[in-house]
């Protein structure tokens, strides 16, 4: 855009225009896809409103009153919709297997039918490949299982017929030996019980929740009343649960019961805590030929799901290289087919009729826009672009570049600028930074701010990029004004001729010098001047010295009073420019001239008698000049007294003062009210020429220019005005003394920082505690001085700039211009 526009203009809004654009219908996409192209045309929704005017109300009749669903083109982005929803399905699919959409460098053109098939038949065989892995893995997960209670509960069984067999041979060895007194009598009755008198155990093995083990436990006890016999194994690793998927520590048990209704009860408490279940033998050999068909299971799974993953990769791999370029098209078609709901179709059903805001230099590129798209679309008829006449108020449009786009960004956050209204943001690429550092004066630190900002700007076409956090993303798209503050305040800080609260002679010696030898260890007393005065900023031998905190804190007040009041004046300055550029002789009259005569006569001479006393060096007190200024206006200034005629200046001024009140208050509602009357003098009856449908045109599209003029309402708004101005004379002059007060607290931290860690760990002689001294110094002077001082003194000038500044003249009720502009529609995420 930068080529094809004219140069940048920020103080004045760009001229718009409201467009209406007749285009053939068979020929309408393209030309709504080469203007999104361009982006220099905001589309309005004319089917939500009456045409402009009575000529062209016959295109709206037959869809002013559908809904969003029974639109023209309601079908179209429903299926774009269900494209963009295939898209969201792939783009998930590749992040959980670790891919990342390719952005491709050409462009590959794409038919949107063939699309349509292809997104179809992908998703499909990726959700077959997706329901057939989950089986395999299932499958796979459960055997698992099966594999580990085969060998838990066969060691159990194996391990009990061992004692088994030991304790027979045990007993046969003890009927064959002689008998004792230590032979128990019923020995032979306990060994030869009848077979059909033995009661059968049966038994259930899977695995539980390690968690959940002593719970189970538990339960089954209270369950069976203790009728159960209850054997655990601890899974050394965790293993992946079949049916959530995720890994979980896990016990192998086995219980065993004797009845079905206690295996009825066990059934249901290994249902409630997710108790898996798998089948098991007691005989030997089928378990060993259990766990040989598992394991040979097992690795026949393992083989095919590894050759499906690697399958399913390719497919996503190959679906990531063209993704962009789906996803581009995709968005961009249903961008397209949106904006085309917002057009309105004629009753021929042969052209779309459209309407928007453009600027006024984009009106050629417009029509070639159109003229490009009849003649790729084979249309016969080319588009027709008109300008309309229109009360309504344009969009407001500025046209900034990297730099300034910030800059303005912090205006616009206050509110949008009025259509073609004084700009504050042309000021604030100035004003903004360089009240910033006067809160931040230390070249040290300034180098600091800069040398972080030069990381971002040299690195932005790779970080503009890529996806940032949200700290990093503000600082990152405010790098430009970073740079500035960060070059006003190495200028600040030469003048405060600090460097981390360190004074240097930079620009030549020190024009003061000790008396004599005495005081060269204390420079609180015994200085003479000696030379010409110090050539730029603060004199190095006022730092460290007794009279240091009374000096700064004296010229950084007055300081600040001076550039508040010149802010001030500015601002009142442009809210001439504004009523000169609109036209309106009243606010030049009874606001502007009497605001600018109340606050100079006040603050506007303060800051006169604060140049008079430093060029004259007088020892005047102007608190007290000021206060009995109007306290006692007649009596003998004395002392105070700084150059001849001063009494009689103050009584004018505070004459002009007390008069400037009533002429913002009184004059101007009444003139407000005799220039309604006479604009709408004659006009309470109609013409009967005028039909039903034009008088609605009218009241739906001028209703906001003929509201009845309510007297009190406006006398009220002025009154109000008048007393937030005069009271905010003085408390907006007060609050620059933040610029004093932040001043010097970050003077005095770094001060502290420097003098009580850097210097204290010094003078130990010691090489630890001075590492550790100068860790501590960097931290702190990044953390407190870089990082939170910069924040408060940031938002310390934003409030300056937005209360203080833009209230003198900014009405910023205005709303941006937002063109139909692909650029910004791949910027966004759907």
């Amino acid at each position: 855009m930068g080529r094809c526009c004219p140069p940048m203009d920020l103080f004045r809004s760009e001229p718009m225009q409201l467009v209406q654009l007749i285009i053939p219908i068979e020929s309408s996409h393209l030309t709504v896809s080469y203007l999104g192209d361009l982006g220099l045309l905001q589309f309005k929704d004319i089917l939500q409103f009456m045409a402009p005017n009575i000529s062209y109300s016959i295109f709206f009749q037959l869809n002013a009153e559908k809904s969003p669903f029974q639109r023209t083109y309601a079908t179209q982005i429903k299926r774009c919709g269900e494209w963009a929803r295939k898209l969201r399905f792939f783009k998930d699919q590749m992040l959980k297997a670790g891919f990342s959409p390719k952005v491709s460098k050409t462009q590959v053109d794409i038919n949107l039918d063939d699309l349509e098939v292809k997104l179809g038949e992908l998703e499909a065989e990726l959700i077959e490949m997706n329901a057939n892995g989950e089986k395999l893995q299932r499958s796979y997960n459960e055997l698992v299982e099966y594999k580990l209670v085969l060998l838990k509960a066969g060691d159990f069984f194996h391990s009990a017929q061992s004692i088994a067999l030991e304790q027979q041979r045990e007993y046969g060895s003890r009927r064959t030996g002689e008998e004792s007194l230590d032979t128990p009598l019923l020995a032979d009755q306990e060994m030869s019980i009848d077979p059909s008198k033995q009661v059968k155990l049966g038994f259930l093995t899977g695995l539980v929740p390690r968690e959940k083990s002593m719970a189970f436990e538990r339960i089954l006890f209270r369950a069976t009343r203790g009728n159960i016999f209850l054997k655990q194994a601890v899974v050394e690793d965790p293993v992946v649960d079949p049916v959530s998927g995720e890994k979980v520590e896990k016990n192998v048990f086995l219980v065993f019961y004797s009845g079905e209704r206690a295996k009825y009860k066990i059934l249901k408490i290994c249902e409630a805590f997710g108790a898996n279940r798998y089948p098991f033998t007691e005989d030997l050999g089928k378990q060993v030929q259990a766990i040989n068909e598992v394991s040979a299971r097992l690795s026949e799974l393992k083989t095919t799901i590894d050759v499906g993953l690697l399958h399913r990769g390719n497919l996503l791999q190959a679906i990531a290289e063209q993704f962009e370029s789906w996803n581009l098209l995709v968005r961009k078609e249903k961008s397209t087919y949106h904006t085309l709901n917002m057009l309105s179709l004629d009753v021929t059903k042969k052209c779309l009729v459209a309407e928007g805001w453009s600027p006024v230099f984009a009106s050629k590129q417009i029509q070639d826009a159109l003229q490009r798209a009849a003649v790729d679309s084979n249309s016969q008829v080319g588009a027709i672009f008109q300008v309309l006449d229109t009360r309504e108020p344009p969009p407001t449009y500025f046209r900034t570049n990297k730099f300034t786009s910030a800059f303005q960004e912090i205006v616009d956050a206050y509110g949008v600028a009025k259509y073609q209204e004084a700009n504050p943001g042309v000021y604030t690429i100035v004003t903004f930074p360089f009240l910033f550092a006067v809160m931040f004066g230390d070249w040290g630190h300034g180098i600091c701010l800069l040398l972080a900002t030069l990381f971002y700007i040299v690195r932005e076409k790779k970080l503009s990029g890529q996806k940032l956090g949200d700290i990093t993303e503000m600082t990152f798209g405010g790098r430009y004004v970073i740079l500035m503050m960060s070059v006003f305040s190495i200028y600040t800080g030469l003048i405060y001729n600090e460097f981390f609260s360190v004074p240097f002679e930079l620009f030549g010696r020190s024009a003061y010098a000790c008396r004599d030898i005495s005081c060269r260890d204390a420079t609180t007393e015994g200085l003479v001047k000696v030379r010409h005065t110090y050539p730029f900023g603060l004199d190095p031998k006022w730092h460290g010295s007794r009279s240091e905190l009374p000096f700064l804190n004296s010229l950084k007040m007055k300081m600040s009073i001076l550039i508040g009041v010149a802010q001030m004046n500015l601002g009142i300055i442009l809210s001439y420019f504004n009523a000169v550029y609109f036209g309106n002789n009243i606010n030049i009259w009874f606001q502007f001239l009497p605001q600018l005569i109340f606050l100079n006569s006040l603050f506007g001479y303060l800051s006169v008698l604060i140049l008079v006393k430093w060029c004259s060096g007088s020892q005047a007190d102007l608190y007290h000049v000021m206060i009995y200024m109007f306290l006692s206006p007649t009596d003998d200034l004395g002392e105070n007294q700084l150059f001849a005629g001063q009494k009689t200046i103050q009584l004018v001024l505070l004459f002009l003062a007390l008069v400037a009140v009533p002429w913002m208050l009184l004059p101007k509602p009444f003139l407000l009210k005799k220039q309604y009357e006479n604009l709408h003098q004659g006009q309470s009856y109609t013409l009967i020429e005028e039909t039903e449908e034009s008088l609605q045109v009218e009241s739906n599209h001028d209703s906001h220019n003929h509201e009845e003029f309510e007297f009190s309402e406006v006398f009220v708004h002025q009154l109000i005005h008048t007393i937030e101005f005069v009271l905010g004379a003085v408390s907006n002059t007060a609050s620059y003394l933040r610029l004093w007060a932040l001043s010097l607290a970050h003077s005095e931290l770094s001060s502290v920082f420097y003098e009580k860690v850097l210097l204290l760990a010094w003078g130990y002689n010691n090489v630890i505690i001075l590492i550790v001294g100068i860790i501590v110094f960097i931290f702190a002077t990044v953390g407190v001085l870089l990082v939170m001082e910069t924040l408060s003194a940031f938002l310390h000038a934003l409030r300056l700039h937005w209360v203080e500044f833009q209230n003198k003249f900014y009405e910023g009720d205005g709303y941006k211009f937002h063109p139909f502009s692909f650029a910004i529609t791949d910027d966004d995420d759907d």
